[in-house]
């Protein structure tokens, strides 16, 4: 592949996740840069909402985001050029440093060997990507008011709750 094995990000100068493309076609981007290094990763949604989750509840435990002011400028940076696609994320604190991790492990087939991203960030700016995480999420296509399911738009569908008639969403509904 000729990327390295291991990328550790010490402490980051910045810490993101955001999605490219229209609801429903969305790309979800988890991106951290220390220096003049920008390492950029596409996620799940799946992943950005249990980041999300999983920092707050690890913050929430450690009393709270600290001192330091959170970061406001939290979009990507251009271009976006994803590493990998990430298989599977991890979330850690170490006391000593008072500082969360991020461990974001290269999606691979069985028996290669993916490259693994450490991200290292102060409480604040992981309040910061906790937020934007769940705020990316939550813009995406809306949902079927009776089966919780994301549709396109305007357009009829299918509910398994409505007996097999089609439904067409209305947003007043939800």
């Amino acid at each position: 592949m000729g990327f390295p094995e291991f990328i550790e990000l010490n402490r980051v100068d910045f810490v993101t996740i955001d999605a490219i493309g229209p609801p429903g076609k969305r790309t979800f981007y988890l991106q951290a840069g220390e220096d003049d290094l920008v390492v950029t990763m596409v996620i799940e949604k799946e992943h950005a909402i249990a980041i999300s989750i999983a920092v707050d509840g690890v913050l929430e435990r450690l009393g709270g985001s600290g001192d330091e002011p959170e970061p406001t400028a939290l979009g990507l940076v251009r271009p976006v050029e994803p590493l990998f696609r990430v298989g599977q994320l991890g979330l850690g604190y170490d006391e000593d440093r008072d500082m969360l991790i991020i461990v974001a492990e290269e999606l691979t087939v069985e028996e290669e060997q993916g490259t693994e991203v450490h991200i290292w960030a102060s409480r604040a700016q992981m309040a910061a990507l906790a937020r934007k995480a769940a705020d990316v999420s939550a813009a995406g296509r809306p949902v079927c008011s009776l089966w919780g399911e994301p549709i396109e738009p305007g357009e009829r569908h299918v509910c398994v709750r409505g007996n097999g008639r089609k439904h067409l969403y209305d947003p007043g509904e939800a």
